[in-house]
């Protein structure tokens, strides 16, 4: 005989949900921007901080919902998704507004980034560290070749009576990863971007299923009916 269905489902447990997991990186890395690049005093400061949060509270409030009410788990999710769409456009005009990059998924920086999986805030401070010290590294490689390309243009000069054609000194590659001159806002509203790419696609799926098991399971009011129901038949 098979076990009868429980009233209350199965709820909670968010915490073992990526998207959960990713949303709260997000805010704790979200205050930490807006307090080192956003004026506190600005709506934007505040607003952004907010929309952090929501992603991540409204996750959790839908979970813990769906034990009596998958229609709530379904539109607190998508608060939550509605929510960091807000956050990415507020990311995307901090870059657009200041003549920052965008940079694209493939850029060299991110792909290091995403390589890195940071899962907490001093991950993503071990990332920037890490993108400063090489970009340092070829910085200093990039001036020792143009010191040693005007040396040998020097020495050509010298030694050949024809009109040397000056040797062009190989420059630092941008495709390498990024240059020094870029602030470290740039990097950090990047790695913000490409968390909340991530985190609205595991949402997008999130949101998909529950859409589809409340269609074809019904809510509380129809696994109440049934129990009922179950319970008659069996008297």
């Amino acid at each position: 005989m098979s076990e009868p269905e429980p009233l209350i489902s199965k709820h909670g447990g968010y915490r073992k949900l990526k998207s959960f997991q990713i949303a709260r990186l997000l805010y704790d890395l979200t205050v930490r921007f807006c307090d080192c690049y956003i004026d506190r005093r600005s709506r934007t400061h505040d607003q952004m901080i907010q929309a952090a949060r929501s992603g991540v509270q409204n996750i959790a409030e839908g979970s813990q919902a769906s034990g009596t009410s998958k229609k709530m788990e379904l539109k607190l999710t998508n608060v939550a998704r509605a929510s960091l769409e807000e956050l990415r456009l507020d990311y995307e005009d901090f870059l657009r507004q200041r003549e920052l990059e965008i940079w694209a998924p493939d850029h060299p920086a991110l792909k290091r980034f995403k390589a890195r999986r940071c899962s907490t805030l001093q991950d993503v401070r071990d990332w920037l560290d890490e993108e400063r010290r090489q970009a340092a590294v070829r910085q200093e490689h990039g001036r020792a070749r143009q010191e040693h390309g005007r040396a040998r243009t020097d020495t050509d000069r010298e030694d050949d009576s024809h009109d040397a054609t000056s040797l062009a000194a190989p420059s630092v590659s941008v495709g390498e990863g990024p240059c020094r001159s870029v602030p470290d806002s740039a990097f950090v509203a990047n790695a913000a971007l490409s968390l909340l790419n991530l985190c609205c696609h595991f949402l997008d799926r999130q949101i998909a299923a529950q859409a589809k098991a409340f269609e074809n399971e019904g809510g509380f009011t129809e696994r109440l009916y049934r129990t009922r129901t179950s319970r008659r038949h069996r008297k």
